[in-house]
This record gives structure tokens, C-alpha cells and sequence, in this order.
């Protein structure tokens, strides 16, 4: 189910029989405020009818006196005026009587259906399908009113409905078609050409009801909304004051008005239909609302002559929508199971099932938690239970309402099929406890003992008694001969006067299990009516929000360990709004801690409880969520995850946590250092790739002889940031890039050579030559390679390579002289060159890092291969703290285009295939290809924390783009292989949107203004780079463009400070120059 958007109601109203009901009650809509289902302006009132059996007129006429009140005082009035219905948007709802398969009414009995696209997770309730029917389909664009509808039933609309409220006045009904055979129980509308009501029938004579019959065979039901416009509701609202409907209303009783039972569609409707005459309406005696002719007739008289008098005139119109379906909450059982297997596709909603392969398909298990061995049939339904197996549960069943302690007896207990066993909250004084109630489901409730309809646990009453040796005196009160319905009857026991109060085990004799008459007879004992007439809401309504959060505590752990692709935002953010936080943080830390073996697990785990402190702090609220996460308070916790000691960090954050509970902007800084501390885990898990660094050894060159490397850009042409860790190792990535010349340049490169003194010289330079920045950084001292860990330091990257390639050991108790002559006879001097801007998109930091690499390992006599250094790469950045993904260095490194991959596993290996392209498709990609410098530049790593933070929480949209990312890239590489240039510009247009998915914000304005303009030149393109970076490569229709794009460019107005350059593949990737050598001092 999806909740597509929110009616803007100015009062909600729930009614509801029960006094103790109006607490729980209202606490269940401002939950649903809470989760986004009802408008946050929206006024929640919860309503008990002043008095018993009041009809639903009576109710409807209270709950609108209550909310005008509610208003007025609202708009600073001191008594009520209707002037606060002129732009009010009312909805009244009631909840009606007791349903004997939900003790909290038809209106919260849970459906098994998933709320999709829901923020907040929770529950699909009865209430809920039909606020969303209404908010979204019904009520869209009618005017200042008042809506009515019964909770009673469920409403399914295909499609939101074009009602015309054009010129309308007065009453409005909504009716939905049902079979003449159903009609016979129900009530429909009788209408004339026009679409007005001309009679409303009830009960009526087969006869009666197929004068109503519609050109489809079907006949218009009272179906439940009913639409007062402002004049009406203004009228209505009037008989507050008017005796004897005063009486209907809590301050006609609290002034000692008689109370009077007033039917909405019988007396308040019928009054408006056309055919009706006053003689009729006032004297008339009708099946289903108070008579005329009872002890209240006068007061009943008189009320509808009141009536008459107030809404006569006052036109009533249908509007029938063909192709709903009305489902009415009857008091059958075995109806109730079928409509709960029925609904939804799904097998368990909001549940933990141990052993799921033990339930079966055309099951339903409904907020529930089941341990063990717990078998639940095709056709069966458990809910709001927490079962320990070995249990068995047999077709047709309905389980309800049982805790952990009623499954020994359950496992003994001879349940078989079409049984209906229910464990009720209720309240006697001031003892609260549980009372379970076992029926059959083809029972009817209400039939007569003595009827051939009357049956109970799906056996006629003579075979019970038969059975049990119970007599119908012990059952009903003696006088009751006549009216001896199963409802009434004092079955459950309840209380034993010496034992204390009566379990599940209390029903099992009834079943035909273990227990005696005598025991039976021994214990109070009440009947299903007056169980659900006690029953205590509030305490229905807690146990379900237990099992709720412990069943999501669980799916949590579960969705953790089994590295599964759920969404656990939804679940937080309920968890929060429920003040559950503290019993998940628990479970979060739990898991976090017994994850040594798998840190990749550990690291989503801590970045869970940061989305937790998140939700704590409030939406916008205590400052961004991206930000630094360095504060010495946290300092402790994050050296202990840098050692290893994972359970000790995790208990150390969480010390450290208590002490930042109480501010929004203390939550959010918490947030982040718990974000940090999972992307040390995070770090430490993809260092696993070092299982594939192959170094080996050779010979050492001459002193000062110079080891040059050069290497080619690379062009990312689908599936980047699926090889971006966590995502590379828990959903596995595939990406196809290209080395690339550009200008007919390898624009990166390194050279290296050993030299006498015994320290490290550092030189990088960067940029185009005629804009290029050199700096040089000295290290004398271990001192000065202790900042290799800040990518901001002055020579990070160098010193990180350094100390990754074991040139050096910063925590060796040797100075760096001393290791240097050691190892290596002196010092290393390095000189790195890049050619192009900084943040240009093009791979250049991890391809420049895998040049030095390959230059420090030739220097030093080792060997190593290309696969090797792709690895090393990766471990590195993890040192460097970059993070990063693994496909830039594959795109420098190795020659051509060529598709890489890594699996949904750790340790992290990454494996390359270059594709083998023909030879007509390379020239003609050759002449086709164009770099475009936008002069934007956007650094991957503004964009990293975001991706990694949404990939963490799972959220769909970028679950489903990393499948599409993977899938793109298999494509592309399909097209390469293929020859095809419009399959590729085709992937690469496609990768372009899935980047923008991944990170939104990618696209600067200039760039869409430029892609736009040369989008008729292109068979696909795309800003390079996971970040969007500066440059943009397009793959042109024709050969030879680059004339023509420079034109349209230059009067393309708002486009400066691009240039366009020519892009070659490089087939050779990293390349060894001759060597040279140079006087080394």
C-alpha cells in the first residue's frame, strides 16, 4: 500500500463506544501524524459517545459539536460559532461496536499489507486503508464540509475518482455496487435519473431491493462517506441546542437531557430522501433505527420532526463509483480468516520468523515473532503472537493475541483446522490479565442454540455437551431459554478462586484436551461479549507495539548478518517516535561487537546507530549530518577500532554516546563520530585486499639511476560507484572504463631513484604547464610522516605510498635514517607529475598513486605485477583515508577498455578482462570521442559520505541504481565487444542519470546548459568522474567534431572557461621509460 500524499484535513474525529478506549485511541492517530499518514495541521480529536447506543447520528452530531467547539476555541471564541466551518475541512469517523476477532475494533484491526514508500514503518490498519481511500480518492478537491464514514468496512477504489462538485449544495453519499443477495442484510439506495436519492432501503423484500438495481446489474449499497457541505453541516450543528436531539450530544447529558439513539442514514438521511413525506419520516417504524412506537416514541417523534423541519429541502445526491468493491466486517469468523489470506502478497508482514521455510505460502503471519519449529499452514493466520515451536497450525486457523508462555500448552493442545483461538487484554476492577477464547470458524455468533445454525468449535451444541458433559444452564442464565446465542455464552474461564488467574491451558478441555468439567466448573467464567466489552485497549494496544519493536529489533539484526539489501531507516525512525531507541542502540551495539569476523558488518552496524542519534536530533534539526568527527572526547573509542579491539571501541562509543543525548546539535556531532568510527571499520575491511598484493623481489638499480613510469587518464563509460566500498563488497561491482591520452599525452607520471642521504624528498607537481603548482616536501624525521593519514597534509599521498610500500615503518623504533641506510643504502627522491586540472573526474590521485608505487618498488629491487598494484592502490587509500573505490587506478593502470568486477564478498578482489574490440569499431571510436574541461570542478569526496551514508540505510532508489549501475555496465561492455557506437552512447547516457541518482547535486547549471546544447551532436554523454568532475567526454554521431562543438559552445550563452581536447585510447597502460640516470647528491 502506498500513501500518495495527504488530504489537508482541518479536524480528524474518531468516536468510539468505550470511555477507556479515547486515550489509546487518540495516542493511535497522533502516531499516524507522527508517521506522515495524517497532515501535521491537522486537529486529532478521539470522541466517546456520550452514552450507550447513541447510532450513529447521535455520534455523528456529538463529534461535530465537539469539533466546532474544539475550533472555536482554537479562533479565540468563547462559545461555539459555525463561522469555524467556513474553510474547515472535517472528517468524522466511527468506530461502531465491538468486533470479536480484534479487540481494539474494526478500525485497528492490522492488515497483512505492506506500506510502501512510507517513511515511518508501521502498521496498515483497517483505519488506515480507508483514510488513504478517502484522503486520496474520494474527498480530493470537495469543498468546506463534513465527511462521515463508518470504519466498519473496507473501501477499494482502483483509481482516484473525477467527482464534480461543481454548483453542488447540500448532502452528498458515495455508493459502491453489490449483488442483490448481499443488499438483503445491508441497506441501498434507491435513485432517480438525476442521481438523486429517492429512498434509502434497508432490509428490504427481494422486490424492494431490485427496484434499485442500476443498468449494470448491480445495486448501489450505502457503502459508508457521507458528504455534508458547509450550509448542512451549519444546520446540523444547530440541533445541539434543540431538545430532544440535545440529548444526543455530551452537553445535552452533562445538562440532564434524556439520551435519544438517532440513526445516520435512517433518520438523518432519510429525511432528505425525495420520496420520503413528513407523515412517513416522523410516524414511520424502520428496521435498524429507534421506533416510533417504543417507550422513546414520543422523544423519537419529536426528534425526527426537528429533523424534518431543520434539513427538509436540502438535496441528497449519489455518486456511484462502478468499479469499487465494499467489504463489510462481519461477525464471521471464517470470513475474517479468508479476508486476511486474501489481502496483500505477502506471507508476513512486520513479523520475525526463526524458520521461515516452516510457513507456508497462502499463510499470513501478522506482527508476530515465532522461535522455532512453528508450522503455519496454507490458509491459516497468526498474529500479534510470540511463539516457541514445536507448534502446529492447521488450515483455516486464526492465532491471536498469545504470548511466549502460552506455547508449552499450545504444543500439547489438539488445535486442528478452522479453529479461532484468542488471547484478550482485558480489565475486571483492578486486576489486569489475559483471558483466552477459543471458538470455531463457521460458528455463527449470534445464531440461536437451538438453531440448526447454531454450532460451537464448528460442532453442533449436542455434540459439545455430549462431549463435555456442560449443560446449557451452566452456560446461560435460566431465563435466557429464548435468546441463548454463543456470544453470551460463559464459556472462558477466567479466574480460579484459590489458583489465580486461568491461562491458555484454560481452553484446552474445551478443545477436547487435557483438563476437566469440574476444573471448568470451579473457575469464573464470562462469555465472548463481555470479554470484548472489557477488554482494555490501551493494554491490546501496548502488547501489539511490543511485539511491533521486538520483531523489528530482530529483522534489524538479521537484515545486518545476513547482508541483506532492507531498508532500515523506516524501522529506526519508528523506533524513535515510539522512544525505543535505547533496546536498538542495544541490538545495534550487540551486533556491531560480535563482528569481528566480518567487519563489513560492523561498519553498517555503527552507521545505523548514527542514523538513530540522527532521528533523535529531529528532521533539520543540530546541523548537517556530513561533517568532521575528530573531537578528543570520541578519541579513545577510535583508537581502540584502529587496533583491532572491536568490542572494546564499540563499548567505548557507547560510553561515550550517553553524554551526547540531550541536544539536537550534540546528536547530530554524535552522529558523525559514529559515522567516523565505522568508516575506520570500513577501511580496515577493504584493507583485506592486501591478500592479493604479489610484491616480489629483484635487482637493485645503481644509486641515482631515475625508475619512470608514465600512464595514461582514465574515461569511466559505465558502472562507477559500484566499485565504491561498502557498495564493491556487499552488492559487488562492475565497471568498463578506458585509458585515454589526452592531447596525445599520458598525463600522469612519477620518477624515482635512490640518493645518498639518508631522508625522502617529495615533489609533486600539478596542473596544465602554464598553470601548474609544484610543491616539495623534506622528511628528516619519522616526525614528519606522522600526518601521511591527512589527505590535506603536504605530500599525504607520497608519504602514504612510502609507508605502504614498506620504504619505511612510522612506528618503528629505528629513527629514519637509520631504516633508510638499513634498507635501502640512502634516501628516496620522488617527482610526480599530473598534466590535468585538480578535480578533474579522470582517476588521476589513485592512478598517480599506483605511478609512485611502481617507481618506489623499481627503485628498491622489487618486482610486482599490474593486478598487484591495482591492489596495493586500494590498500593505500584506505591508509590515506580517502576511501574510494577501485575502478580509477584499473582505468590508468591497465591499457584499452576493458570491464572490471568484484564480488559480494570479502576479502576484496577486483578481476579485469580487457575486451577484445573490433578493429573498425576502435577507429571510429577514436574519431568520435572529445573531452570538454567545463571549468567546474567537484572533488568524488564531497559526495562520498552522502552515497556511502544512503547505501548504509538501504534506501530503494539506491539499492535499485546500484543493480542498474551493475547492469549498465554489462551492457556496455556487451556493445564494446559488439562494435555497436549507438549501444554505447546509449549506456553511457544511461550511466549519466544513474550518477545523478547516486549523487543528486552532481550537475552544476553550466554543465546542463552545455550537455543540453550538444545533446544533437551525441550518441551519449557524460561528466566524468563518480563526483561529476571537470571534465566532460561525449561520443559524437560523426567523425571529427570538434570544430563544430567548440561553435556551438562559443554561442551557447553563459558558457565560459571550457576547452576542448582531443582523447586517444591508450592501449598500454602504465608504462616503464627508459632509464636514466642523473648525479645523485
Amino acid at each position: 500500500m502506498t500513501f500518495r500524499g495527504l488530504f489537508d484535513w482541518t479536524v480528524v474525529v474518531l468516536t468510539c463506544q468505550h470511555k477507556d478506549s479515547v486515550y489509546a485511541f487518540q495516542r493511535e492517530l497522533e502516531i499516524r501524524q507522527q508517521r506522515g499518514v495524517l497532515s501535521p495541521r491537522a486537529l486529532l480529536l478521539t470522541v466517546s459517545d456520550p452514552q450507550e447506543r447513541l447510532g450513529s447520528g447521535g455520534a455523528t452530531l456529538n463529534a461535530l459539536l465537539v469539533a466546532a467547539e474544539h475550533l472555536s476555541a482554537r479562533a479565540g471564541y468563547t462559545v461555539v460559532t459555525a463561522d469555524v466551518l467556513d474553510d474547515a475541512h472535517v472528517l468524522i469517523l466511527h468506530t461502531g461496536r465491538d468486533f470479536p476477532w480484534d479487540g481494539c475494533s474494526r478500525a485497528f484491526c492490522w492488515m497483512p499489507i505492506a506500506a510502501t514508500e512510507q517513511s515511518v514503518e508501521g502498521p496498515v490498519c483497517c483505519l488506515d486503508t480507508l483514510l488513504d481511500c478517502l484522503s486520496t480518492k474520494v474527498c480530493v478537491g470537495s469543498p468546506p464540509g463534513v465527511w462521515v464514514c463508518s470504519t466498519d468496512m473496507i473501501l477499494t477504489l482502483p483509481t482516484a475518482q473525477k467527482i464534480s462538485w461543481e454548483g453542488f449544495s447540500g448532502a452528498r453519499v458515495m455508493s459502491l455496487p453489490g449483488d442483490v443477495s448481499f443488499a438483503a442484510n445491508h441497506g441501498v439506495y434507491l435513485t432517480d435519473t438525476e442521481g438523486g436519492v429517492r429512498d434509502i432501503i434497508y432490509r428490504g423484500s427481494e422486490e424492494r431491493i431490485r427496484s434499485a438495481v442500476l443498468p449494470d446489474g448491480k445495486v448501489p449499497l450505502v457503502s459508508g462517506p457521507v458528504f455534508f457541505s458547509r450550509l448542512v453541516s451549519e444546520r446540523l450543528l444547530q440541533t445541539h441546542v434543540t431538545p430532544p436531539l440535545d440529548g444526543c450530544t455530551y452537553l445535552g447529558m452533562d445538562s440532564g437531557a434524556p439520551p435519544l439513539q438517532i440513526s445516520l442514514y435512517l433518520d438523518v438521511l432519510m429525511c432528505l430522501c425525495s420520496e420520503m413525506t413528513e407523515t412517513e419520516f416522523v410516524n414511520g417504524e424502520r428496521t435498524g433505527c429507534s421506533s416510533p412506537l417504543g417507550p422513546q416514541g414520543a422523544a423519537v417523534k419529536s426528534a425526527r420532526s426537528v429533523l424534518w423541519k431543520t434539513l427538509r429541502g436540502v438535496p441528497l445526491s449519489l455518486v456511484y463509483i462502478p468499479d469499487g468493491r465494499y467489504d463489510y466486517l462481519t461477525m464471521s469468523g471464517r470470513e475474517h480468516v479468508v479476508r486476511l489470506t486474501d489481502a496483500g502478497t505477502e506471507t508476513q508482514i512486520l513479523s520475525h520468523i526463526q524458520e521461515i521455510q516452516c510457513v507456508s505460502e497462502g499463510s499470513r503471519v501478522i506482527n508476530t515473532v515465532l522461535e522455532g519449529s512453528v508450522r503455519v499452514a496454507a490458509g491459516a493466520v497468526v498474529q500479534h503472537c510470540h511463539l516457541q515451536g514445536p507448534i502446529e497450525v492447521q488450515p483455516g486457523c486464526l492465532l491471536s493475541g498469545l504470548d511466549l508462555n502460552s506455547s508449552p500448552y499450545l504444543q500439547h493442545m489438539p488445535l486442528t483446522s478452522d479453529i479461532i483461538l484468542q488471547g484478550h487484554r482485558v480489565q475486571l476492577g483492578e486486576l489486569k490479565l489475559t483471558v483466552f477464547t477459543v471458538l470455531g470458524a463457521y460458528d455463527s455468533l449470534e445464531a440461536l442454540n437451538d438453531e440448526v445454525a447454531g454450532s460451537f468449535l464448528n460442532q453442533t451444541w449436542s455434540q459439545f455437551y455430549s462431549r463435555t458433559g456442560i449443560k446449557p444452564e451452566e452456560l446461560w442464565a435460566a431465563d435466557s431459554a429464548l435468546c441463548r446465542r454463543l456470544l453470551d455464552a460463559r464459556l472462558f474461564p477466567v479466574f480460579m478462586p484459590k489458583a489465580g488467574p486461568v491461562g491458555v491451558e484454560g481452553v484446552s478441555f474445551l478443545l477436547g484436551g487435557s483438563g476437566s468439567a469440574e476444573s471448568w466448573r470451579a473457575a469464573w467464567r464470562l462469555s465472548l461479549r463481555e470479554v470484548l466489552s472489557l477488554t482494555d485497549q490501551q493494554g491490546e494496544l501496548h502488547w501489539r507495539e511490543e511485539l511491533f519493536f521486538s520483531a523489528g529489533r530482530r529483522r534489524a539484526e538479521d537484515t545486518l548478518k545476513g547482508h541483506t539489501d532492507h531498508n532500515l531507516l523506516p524501522s529506526i525512525r519508528a523506533a524513535v517516535l515510539g522512544g525505543q531507541q535505547g533496546e536498538l542502540l542495544h541490538t545495534l551495539d550487540t551486533v556491531a561487537s560480535g563482528s569481528s569476523s566480518d567487519l563489513g558488518i560492523a561498519a553498517r552496524s555503527l552507521a545505523c546507530i548514527a542514523d538513530v542519534l540522527g532521528c533523535l536530533a529531529g528532521e533539520g534539526q543540530g546541523g548537517l549530518r556530513s561533517g568532521p568527527a575528530a573531537n578528543p572526547s570520541w578519541a579513545f573509542a577510535f583508537r581502540l577500532l584502529e587496533q583491532g579491539k572491536l568490542v572494546a571501541g564499540v563499548q567505548e562509543l557507547a560510553k561515550q554516546r550517553v553524554l551526547w543525548l540531550n541536544r539536537p546539535d550534540l546528536l547530530v556531532r554524535a552522529a558523525r563520530h559514529y559515522e567516523g568510527a565505522g568508516q575506520i571499520l570500513l577501511r580496515k575491511a577493504v584493507m583485506s585486499a592486501n591478500e592479493f598484493m604479489f610484491i616480489g623481489q629483484s635487482e637493485m638499480p645503481p644509486m641515482g639511476e631515475w625508475q619512470e613510469v608514465e600512464c595514461p587518464a582514465r574515461l569511466d563509460l559505465s558502472g562507477g560507484w559500484s566499485d565504491t566500498p561498502p557498495i564493491a563488497f556487499e552488492h559487488g561491482g562492475v565497471v568498463v572504463n578506458m585509458a585515454v591520452r589526452v592531447d596525445g599525452k599520458r598525463p600522469i607520471g612519477a620518477r624515482v631513484r635512490r640518493i645518498p642521504k639518508p631522508h625522502l624528498v617529495l615533489m609533486s607537481t600539478s596542473g596544465p604547464p602554464d598553470c601548474s603548482v609544484t610543491t616539495e616536501t623534506v622528511c628528516e624525521v619519522l616526525a614528519d610522516l606522522e600526518d601521511y593519514c591527512q589527505p590535506q597534509a603536504p605530500g599525504a599521498l607520497l608519504k602514504s605510498v612510502c609507508i605502504c610500500s614498506d620504504v619505511v615503518c612510522v612506528s618503528s623504533s629505528r629513527s629514519l635514517e637509520q631504516q633508510l641506510l638499513e634498507r635501502w643504502g640512502g634516501g628516496l627522491e620522488v617527482h610526480t607529475w599530473s598534466l590535468l586540472p585538480h578535480g578533474s573526474g579522470l582517476g588521476t590521485s589513485s592512478i598517480l598513486a599506483g605511478a609512485v608505487l611502481a617507481g618506489v618498488y623499481r627503485c628498491t629491487g622489487r618486482s610486482y605485477d599490474t593486478i598487484s598494484l591495482i591492489h596495493t592502490v586500494l590498500y593505500l587509500e584506505q591508509i590515506l583515508t580517502t576511501g574510494g573505490g577501485w575502478q580509477d587506478q584499473v582505468g590508468g593502470l591497465v591499457g584499452g577498455i576493458k570491464v572490471a568486477r568484484s564480488h559480494a564478498t570479502l576479502p576484496l578482489r577486483v578481476h579485469v578482462e580487457q575486451l577484445s574490440l573490433p578493429q573498425d569499431f576502435l577507429s571510429a571510436l577514436q574519431q568520435r570521442l572529445l573531452l570538454i574541461y567545463t571549468g567546474k570542478t567537484r572533488l568524488a569526496r564531497n559526495l562520498l559520505q552522502d552515497v556511502v551514508r544512503n547505501w548504509y540505510s538501504r534506501l530503494p532508489a539506491i539499492v535499485q541504481n546500484a543493480e542498474q549501475l551493475v547492469s549498465n555496465a554489462e551492457d556496455c561492455a556487451r556493445a564494446c565487444t559488439e562494435g555497436s557506437l549507438s549501444g554505447l552512447g546509449a549506456c553511457i547516457d544511461r550511466y549519466w542519470q544513474q550518477k545523478k541518482a547516486m549523487a543528486p547535486g552532481c550537475e552544476p547549471a553550466a554543465v546542463r546548459t552545455m550537455m543540453n546544447a550538444l545533446q544533437p551532436l551525441t550518441l551519449g554523454q557524460s561528466l566524468a568522474g563518480a563526483g561529476g568532475g571537470g571534465f566532460l567526454f561525449i561520443l559524437t554521431r560523426h567523425a571529427q567534431q570538434e570544430e563544430n562543438v567548440r561553435q556551438i559552445l562559443s554561442s551557447t550563452q553563459g558558457l565560459r572557461d571550457f576547452t576542448v581536447h582531443s582523447v586517444e585510447l591508450d592501449m598500454d597502460g602504465i608504462t616503464v621509460l627508459q632509464q636514466s640516470r642523473e648525479h645523485a647528491q
